[in-house]
């Protein structure tokens, strides 16, 4: 794929080198050991201040178990959503605009097979898995196969898939899954549902993939450099186009998930999904591995954000508080990255 330039003549694989890079930077110009450990967690602990700030205004709501279950039981689309766009950013896909309406096309395929057309609902699951990942794969061909840009491939398919949702459903929510279908979501495991214990064994088998096996290496080698990592023997090709695909596989699988848990789908909520994915994956730059995409720090960032939005709204702000936050957090990771990106150079 031939890399966009912007106004300052930057490639997106500039750009994403630039974030990689910046984690040696801030070792370099923190000031030692206690400014590596600040770089690292200065998110984590800006949220246990967060944590501590909402329990003072609002302890009768906020320090309670329904919270906390609200904060870490109900973010597993999001965290699979996350994962499945790091997939293609960590190989120098920077963004990949369809990954919520294929979630989406996913969850309403599940619940329209099996209400409407009285499709066993594991039957129904298999084939709504396995279109999501049939949109992964065209995505990938487009992109790096053919070398059609990818900003323009993602976003046309996100509409298409969102029009295709609409279509199926006849632009309604549809509803009435089997309620034993919702155990593999919502079945209790110490408080919370099986689907977050889900979503952390996920981030932290992607984590272990990135550091300790060669395929993982072989990632970050070519988000940091296609030419070279090709001219090292790297099969740039096959992990672009893998990475499409198992985007696609994450995004379906969440998906299903997001349908059991509700017994069924709204098509017009997975649009909603997109800006707090970004949110959360650029905000995940800043914990743990500054300036890197890695899994660890996304998966912290969604439950950060969570926190902020569920305070918010328990302090009285309304339902456009989630907008702003997402919106300024997205900003403000956005703009870290930038930093760091340029002080490395």
């Amino acid at each position: 794929m031939t890399d966009t330039v912007n106004a300052r003549g930057a490639t997106d694989s500039d750009l994403y080198t630039g974030a990689v890079g910046a984690t040696d930077a801030v070792a370099k110009r923190s000031g030692g050991s206690f400014g590596r450990f600040a770089a690292r967690f200065a998110v984590i602990g800006v949220w246990l201040l967060m944590i501590i700030l909402f329990g003072l205004l609002e302890p009768s709501t906020f320090l309670t178990v329904g919270a906390f279950r609200t904060i870490f039981g109900s973010q597993q689309a999001l965290v699979f959503l996350s994962a499945a766009l790091l997939c293609t950013v960590i190989v120098g896909e920077f963004v990949d605009l369809s990954v919520a309406s294929n979630f989406g096309l996913s969850a309403i395929l599940v619940t329209v097979l099996t209400v409407t057309y009285h499709w066993n609902v594991w039957a129904a699951a298999i084939a709504a898995i396995i279109a999501s990942v049939l949109v992964g794969a065209v995505n990938g061909l487009l992109v790096v196969k053919l070398g059609v840009n990818t900003i323009v491939v993602t976003l046309g398919m996100g509409t298409f898939l969102l029009g295709i949702t609409l279509f199926v459903s006849n632009l309604m929510p549809v509803s009435g899954l089997p309620p034993y279908f919702a155990q593999i979501a919502l079945l209790n495991v110490g408080g919370l549902p099986i689907s977050f214990f889900l979503g952390v064994v996920l981030m932290l088998g992607f984590a272990y993939i990135l550091t300790f096996t060669p395929l993982g290496r072989n990632m970050r080698f070519v988000g940091e450099n296609r030419e070279v990592s090709r001219l090292a023997g790297v099969r740039v090709t096959r992990l672009r186009l893998g990475a499409f695909i198992v985007a696609g596989l994450i995004a379906g699988i969440g998906g299903v998930f997001a349908a059991a848990a509700t017994g069924g789908f709204d098509p017009a909520v997975s649009q909603s999904y997109l800006l707090p994915v970004f949110a959360a994956t650029f905000l995940g730059t800043a914990i743990l591995e500054p300036g890197r995409f890695n899994p660890l720090g996304t998966l912290i960032a969604v439950y950060f954000l969570a926190t902020g939005v569920l305070g918010l709204q328990l302090l009285g702000a309304t339902s456009w508080v989630s907008s702003v936050f997402y919106g300024g957090v997205l900003v403000i990771a956005v703009t870290i990255s930038t930093v760091l990106h340029a002080k490395s150079r």
